[in-house]
């Protein structure tokens, strides 16, 4: 088996779902073409024609070598035609992460030996290397290579089959075929932080984030188990009855409450459609949202979510660390749209959904002509649950007020930006003013706030 990389293959069969799955069958075979050998071909031959017009040779003879070429090149078509599409088959993963790059083998069988260039018809957009391939295929034997592709969004996917570009035996032709069968993959929110979780405590998982961890003792409200009475325990830690049949004090030691409930209420309208890097705000969002979810399971407590705005979903609070699995399932092909969320909408339903009290956080991108409705929403929340508002700043903000001003457009976008941010200020000081946590953070905080106030709140038993 020879490999090269050849001059890329037509884009026109290229694309993918995005993330609607297509069923339509692409076309199995295109039409033959010439290959640029055949240019070298048509050298001689014209030179030929050109000393016949001349009279420096005899026409016949012109005649004869077109007549040969033709012959020739009908052989190497036909030959081309007649050759089997060779089989191709593909080893992946049916989930992936969003950002890691994943290795993809390709395998190809051939009844006749043959020489082809192959292009994976993988979803349109995932940054690939190592394709395409040229192999030179023996007859009844296989060859397999190994490309590699990263998802750059999540949601559902799916590979079209493999295109393969068929070279004739005389390499005077090419045709396009497409072989293989469609699959389909998930792409989730990257979850490797959260199986890199899985080896630490709670409280290590949360450092980890960079959630900054206050540590205390013995002031939960549940018992957790007996020690020796350290400098500092109050007196109502005592176990008396213990410290009398051990001969030395003994306190209780108590930890946080376990079996509260913690609700995500992700807002999926086009205030999360910017991006910053790689990823849309949305996607930051839901990966944070899944670091604290995993971090309050690991606590003892339920979970649930709720997203609204543009697409929706609502999973109930769920209890057990495999629950992860069930928010995992449900949030990774959600998608921001470009509409306006209404709040006091999501608010409603969650009040009908949800009637244990909970910690309800939700993450926005809080502007000050959305403060009518998501105070209304805030305050019928209240009624029953803890808020707390997450509202994710743009990185080119605080960029913008960095940047030295040197012209006047660069005064107008600073001066710009400073006013977008105090108005900013005022509508989290109204939130504030009505009782409601207010997280101001951007996309690199955003996980770390969101576990430190859900470890606050535990602590101070706010809940």
């Amino acid at each position: 088996m020879k490999s090269a990389l050849p001059p890329p293959l037509p884009v026109a069969s290229r694309a993918a779902a995005l993330s609607v799955p297509r069923d339509r069958a692409l076309p199995a075979r295109g039409w033959a073409r010439p290959s640029p050998r055949l240019a070298w071909v048509a050298l001689p031959w014209s030179a030929l024609g050109l000393a016949a017009s001349a009279g420096w040779i005899k026409p016949q003879l012109w005649q004869l070598a077109t007549s040969a070429i033709l012959l020739i090149l009908m052989i190497d078509l036909w030959r081309l035609l007649r050759a089997p599409t060779p089989r191709a088959s593909r080893r992946m993963h049916d989930t992936w992460a969003i950002g890691v790059e994943r290795p993809v083998t390709l395998e190809l069988e051939s009844e006749r030996r043959l020489r082809l260039d192959a292009f994976d018809l993988h979803p349109g957009g995932w940054a690939m290397r190592d394709l395409p391939r040229r192999l030179d295929l023996d007859a009844g034997q296989s060859a397999a290579f190994e490309y590699h592709l990263r998802a750059n969004a999540r949601g559902d996917f799916q590979f079209d089959g493999v295109q393969l570009r068929l070279h004739s035996p005389w390499g005077l032709w090419w045709q396009s075929r497409v072989a293989g069968e469609i699959q389909r993959v998930r792409v989730f929110p990257n979850f490797a932080p959260l199986a890199k979780f899985a080896m630490f405590s709670a409280e290590q998982a949360s450092r980890l984030v960079g959630a900054h961890v206050k540590r205390r003792r013995g002031e939960g409200t549940d018992f957790h188990q007996m020690r020796e009475y350290r400098v500092g325990d109050s007196l109502r830690q005592i176990d008396w009855k213990a410290t009398a049949r051990a001969r030395r004090l003994i306190s209780r030691e108590y930890q946080d409450e376990r079996n509260q409930q913690l609700v995500l209420m992700l807002d999926t309208g086009r205030r999360l459609m910017a991006r910053d890097g790689d990823l849309s705000h949305f996607d930051h969002v839901l990966d944070a949202a899944l670091v604290v979810a995993y971090l309050a399971l690991r606590q003892g407590d339920g979970v649930g979510l709720l997203a609204s705005g543009g697409q929706s979903r609502w999973v109930p609070p769920q209890r057990g660390v495999g629950a992860i699995d069930n928010l995992l399932r449900a949030s990774y092909a959600l998608q921001p749209q470009p509409v306006a969320t209404d709040f006091l909408a999501a608010a409603t339903e969650l009040s009908l959904r949800q009637r244990r009290r909970s910690l309800v956080m939700l993450v926005t991108n809080l502007r000050d002509e959305d403060m009518d409705d998501l105070l209304a929403a805030v305050r019928m929340l209240r009624g029953r649950h803890l808020v707390c508002v997450a509202s994710l700043r743009e990185g080119s903000l605080d960029q913008a007020l960095g940047e030295d001003v040197e012209d006047l457009s660069g005064a107008v976008r600073a001066g710009a930006t400073a006013q977008y941010l105090e108005h900013r200020v005022r509508a989290h000081e109204a939130l504030r003013n009505h009782g409601v946590m207010v997280l101001d953070v951007n996309c690199d905080q955003l996980a770390a706030s969101l576990v430190e106030k859900y470890l606050a709140v535990k602590r101070d038993g706010l809940l």
